[in-house]
């Protein structure tokens, strides 16, 4: 099965990305790994990845389109795949379409004040990194970690500002490709909202393994 994962920052794509993936035994394909991995491989593209990264710019369309090529020209790839955060807008999707047909395109759907309360609400140990949540996972102490006795902190891109700001992205650029491809008839809506571990068993449900 060849999947896309849709979704705003915090409905936690990622997260069920990585269970789907050992479940189907499929690899989850980010453009962040897509990136590292061309990079470490020191490849013609991954070269060009690292002098953009390195002077702080983004990667245009044309290089991400072709990395997104190369990686899903490699083995473990050809019998199925997660992409997730790839395509990001409507572009990107039309070349994906002359490199590879998905089965399924999978929308995990989240109300924007339930992503700000999920994000805003994660705490951060500034020595061990352990992370915690005011709401659905607390330190035994406030704002104190339970491992080490460390402070936690908020992470900038955790204030709500910032989170704001992410969703006010995605809506613009990406959210479009929901329509896109409700339209061709090959998306699917899942609720963000409950546990991962009943998300992954709705998923199994829509989609039975090969």
């Amino acid at each position: 099965m060849k999947f896309i994962f849709l979704g705003p920052p915090g409905a936690g794509k990622g997260t069920l990305a990585a269970k789907v993936a050992e479940s189907y035994n499929i690899p989850h394909i980010s453009t962040g790994e897509i990136f590292r991995a061309a990079i470490k491989a020191q490849t013609p593209l991954g070269k060009k990845v690292q002098a953009i990264i390195d002077a702080g710019s983004l990667v245009s369309d044309d290089i991400t389109i072709e990395l997104v090529r190369e990686r899903l020209s490699q083995p473990d790839a050809q019998k199925g795949f997660i992409l997730d955060g790839f395509p990001r807008t409507i572009p990107q999707a039309e070349a994906l379409e002359g490199i590879v047909p998905v089965n399924a395109v999978v929308n995990f759907d989240i109300a924007d004040k339930e992503v700000v309360e999920r994000l805003s609400g994660r705490r951060v140990c500034r020595n061990c990194g352990q992370n915690y949540h005011v709401k659905f996972m607390p330190p035994a102490h406030e704002g104190i970690c339970d491992s080490c006795k460390a402070e936690l902190y908020i992470r900038d891109d955790d204030k709500i500002e910032a989170i704001t700001h992410r969703l006010e992205v995605y809506r613009e650029q990406t959210a479009p490709l929901i329509d896109f491809y409700r339209n061709k008839k090959v998306l699917t809506d899942i609720d963000a909202r409950p546990l991962t571990s009943a998300i992954l068993k709705e998923f199994e449900a829509k989609f039975p393994k090969n």
